[in-house]
């Protein structure tokens, strides 16, 4: 379903963790661009997917939250692969810890408060 601006909740949802998805697979190892789509479209059973991949990880980089750790070429195409940075992996820790505390936060107005059964 879609707001008065055409925007759906899923499309919010998806601009919001898109950042976390990327922090928390560059947390486990090196990967490049389309391997990080494809970790995500996997791990996600096809429910959450980056669009438009290089702007975020732009962003990242920018922010000090992801680095270049290698370039390889292959087929004359260069390939970077980051990683993401210490700063880059607190902000991730705390980024997630808000979430959980924001969605059970979420769950007891949906759901209703135990203080209310």
């Amino acid at each position: 379903m879609q707001d008065n601006t055409g925007h759906s909740f899923a499309a919010y949802f998806k601009r919001a963790v898109s950042p976390l998805m990327v922090l928390s697979l560059l947390r486990r190892k090196k990967m490049y661009g389309y391997e990080i789509s494809q970790a995500i479209n996997m791990q996600t059973h096809r429910k959450l997917s980056i669009a438009v991949l290089y702007p975020v990880l732009y962003r990242l980089e920018e922010q000090g939250y992801i680095q270049i750790v290698d370039t390889v070429v292959e087929n004359g195409r260069a390939r970077n692969y980051y990683s993401t940075t210490a700063a880059g992996n607190a902000y991730l820790d705390e980024t997630y810890a808000e979430f959980l505390d924001l969605t059970e936060a979420f769950q007891n107005i949906v759901e209703g408060d135990e203080h209310e059964r």
